[in-house]
């Protein structure tokens, strides 16, 4: 079982008490993990050597975040037994599983949310606990292995303490109490704010992996939404650019300082043939095409990007029904520090850290050694060991 220990920075994280944000991850049983409970802060790096567990973790993360937005369980783990932690034995009925959870905080303060899924022999949720304050608010369990089924309990303090339903058992309950709670009693109008701070807090993720080979070719213009592996940055450019030049601008100082020569722009040049390509605005008329950029270059140039943008611009699926003020984003990044140079892990930290003490968004990423991040204000540095 992997060991953990954190390093949180110097700096204090700001509340922002109308923005629902994870605050814990926990992986009780998953994989190579036992009992292990990870702080999150504005800025979370998971350090370790190659088989320790930073992208299970990350795994783990973006799995909650899936379930939260109302995925079925059997389209976020397409290999459940993957899941199972090392050496779980079957019980008497041949099944196996394992546990995750996290706590958010937000308007309602700390809510835990944690989940049992069952891998084997056949993928279903089998347990679902929402507490806030000690309190139960959300309790589900299998009482008949042969229906697709849970019993949920939800907190009523009505004239019933608790109301009973079954439920599905391929979606977590918590996204589905908004359909199923009337909110006529305090106890329900509890529960209902709870379950909708862990959602909101769950769905604004964008897991994000910059792939610098497909970066390199001219894009067809589409949404302008950018894809978790940055190849259509160009066309993101194309739309963003025009979009807010105060935005623009911070983008352009930030790949100045992380790109090798001047910059004074950068841009998206149209084709002709319905496609266009990313440039570096040299100066003087001079323009480099991406496709002549390193790849350090141009994952720092995509992970830029992403942390001055939001939503609007990210493929992700936000809480549409609550005001992007009032969401904060959550940027995955395995292996953030991938091909980058000690001057653009170290700016792109920088970046990190000042985005999120704004509170829209945070980063938690992976790293093999954290050493570099040492003494930067806003990090927390959490440190697998084998």
């Amino acid at each position: 079982m992997p060991l953990a220990r954190s390093d949180a920075g110097s700096f204090q994280e700001r509340t922002h008490p109308s923005r629902p944000r994870i605050t814990e991850l926990r992986l009780s049983a998953f994989a190579g993990h036992r009992g292990a409970g990870f702080p999150l802060g504005p800025v979370t790096l998971f350090a370790g050597p190659s088989g320790s567990g930073k992208t299970t973790a990350l795994r783990a993360y973006e799995a909650l975040a899936r379930l939260g937005g109302g995925a079925a369980v059997g389209e976020v783990f397409l290999d459940p037994g993957a899941c199972v932690p090392d050496r779980a034995r079957p019980d008497g009925q041949r099944r196996r599983g394992f546990r995750i959870g996290c706590t958010t905080d937000g308007p309602e303060g700390p809510v835990r949310l944690d989940v049992a899924v069952q891998a084997e022999p056949e993928l279903r949720i089998v347990g679902e606990r929402l507490t806030s304050g000690g309190l139960v608010l959300l309790e589900t369990a299998l009482r008949d292995p042969s229906r697709p089924t849970v019993q949920a309990a939800w907190h009523t303090a009505g004239s019933a303490a608790v109301t009973r339903a079954p439920l599905p058992d391929d979606r977590l309950g918590t996204a589905l109490l908004p359909l199923r709670v009337a909110g006529k009693t305090d106890g329900q109008r509890q529960v209902l704010a709870a379950a909708e701070q862990t959602v909101v807090a769950l769905r604004s993720v964008f897991a994000c992996d910059p792939r610098p080979d497909w970066m390199r070719t001219a894009v067809p213009t589409a949404s302008g939404r950018l894809l978790p592996g940055c190849d259509n940055l160009a066309d993101v450019l194309w739309r963003t650019r025009a979009e807010c030049g105060r935005r623009h601008a911070q983008f352009v100082a930030a790949v100045r300082a992380g790109c090798f020569g001047p910059v004074t722009d950068v841009l998206a040049e149209p084709l002709g043939d319905g496609t266009v390509q990313g440039l570096l605005d040299r100066g003087d008329g001079l323009r480099t095409a991406f496709g002549r950029l390193g790849d350090g270059e141009l994952r720092y140039v995509a992970l830029a990007l992403v942390l001055l943008t939001g939503p609007g611009v990210l493929d992700v699926d936000a809480a549409g029904e609550v005001p992007e003020a009032m969401q904060t984003l959550t940027v995955l990044a395995d292996a953030f520090d991938r091909s980058l140079d000690p001057a653009q892990r170290r700016g792109l930290l920088r970046l990190a850290a000042r985005m999120g003490a704004r509170g829209h968004i945070r980063l938690v990423g992976t790293v093999g050694d954290a050493s570099w991040a040492a003494g930067t204000d806003g990090i927390t540095v959490v440190h697998l060991d084998p």
